[in-house]
């Protein structure tokens, strides 16, 4: 055997090579990925408007350059968020968050009213219980000289 014919060390593939705006396993974790890029979005468009606001100072051509600004904020951060959100560790961790999203057992609406009723009303109780002590501490204090009243602090 020449040197030449001689077996390296262990070089896997690289696998299928991916365009550049290619998805990475597409159709799997979809809802995942497209609700973080509304979310990351949002952010940037927050980011976008508050620095819209911070141009006033400039007096020549000022809404070309706050419109400018605007387009590049947001064709860099877009493209660097359809990056992020393709790279293989991020788009697996979204496919496998989507896939265990999928095994959760969800209440059904029933059971979400009464328990949002029994929250509602088990807060206005206590609410209405500290009303009540509150009310009565008061009274407590006004009557052993701790507290002054006046005509509209006494209680009923």
């Amino acid at each position: 055997m020449s040197a030449s014919e001689q077996p390296g060390p262990y070089r896997p593939s690289p696998g299928p090579r991916r365009s550049l705006f290619g998805l990475y396993k597409p159709g799997q974790g979809y809802w995942t990925r497209v609700l973080s890029a509304i979310g990351a979005g949002t952010l940037v468009l927050a980011g976008v408007g508050w620095a819209w606001g911070q141009m006033t100072r400039i007096r020549d051509n000022q809404v070309y350059w706050q419109a400018g600004m605007a387009a590049v904020v947001i064709a860099v951060f877009g493209t660097l968020i359809f990056w992020l959100l393709n790279k293989p560790r991020i788009a697996d961790f979204m496919i496998a968050t989507e896939v265990e999203m999928k095994k959760v057992n969800w209440p059904s609406r029933r059971e979400i009213v009464v328990a949002t009723a029994v929250v509602i009303l088990g807060t206005i109780l206590i609410a209405l219980i500290l009303f009540a002590i509150d009310i009565g501490f008061g009274a407590l204090f006004i009557r052993i000289g701790v507290l002054e009243a006046s005509g509209d602090d006494l209680p009923m």
